[in-house]
């Protein structure tokens, strides 16, 4: 089952490919007006991190906003965006901001080399932050809705998304965009 939903995803990156126009991105931030019109989504999951430790949704707890960066290997503009995410979470105290990068083509119970593949690439784009495989509950709850990667998803401290956005985005539009959402959140 797991393999099948592998390949879906995959087949359908095919058809949809990464996002690499960074003039035609969408950003969406999801209305929370009144309480009976849209309730926040919260996001529940469980999964392994690429050093092989289980995280739930527990962790959104421990930052005021928390930066999920659905990503794949073989994404260029994922990749390329990389370096300066690992920039832009070291700027910040991890009470405020952290950030977590969502493996979306590894699957949790993938061979060792697919997973070493991808830790590889991480150390390569100096994305110093955590990343996880992806679950069954983290597809779930959050990647089955992803048309193209990468999708970055804001969630505050009690696993409410915020917001997201499709496409790659320069270093200044994300810390823009961070530093509006943490002013929101005080």
């Amino acid at each position: 089952m797991k393999k099948i939903l592998i390949m879906l995803l995959l087949m359908g990156a095919l058809f949809t490919g990464c996002t690499q126009n960074k003039e035609n991105i969408e950003q969406e931030e999801i209305s929370q007006e009144t309480e009976t019109e849209q309730k926040p989504y919260i996001l529940n999951f469980e999964a392994v991190t690429t050093e092989g430790d289980m995280l739930t949704s527990d962790c959104f707890a421990d930052s005021k906003l928390t930066m999920l960066n659905v990503w794949a290997t073989y994404c260029g503009p994922c990749l390329n965006e990389m370096p300066e995410l690992g920039e832009i979470v070291n700027a910040y105290d991890k009470s405020e901001f952290q950030m977590l990068g969502i493996i979306s083509d590894v699957y949790e119970d993938a061979e060792e080399s697919t997973v070493q593949s991808a830790k590889d690439l991480i150390i390569e784009t100096k994305a110093d932050y955590l990343h996880v495989l992806l679950s069954d509950s983290l597809y779930e709850s959050l990647v089955s809705g992803v048309t193209s990667v990468p999708t970055t998803f804001f969630v505050n401290q009690n696993g409410e998304v915020l917001g997201y956005v499709v496409g790659a985005q320069s270093k200044e539009s994300w810390e823009e965009i961070i530093h509006e959402l943490l002013e929101k959140e005080q």
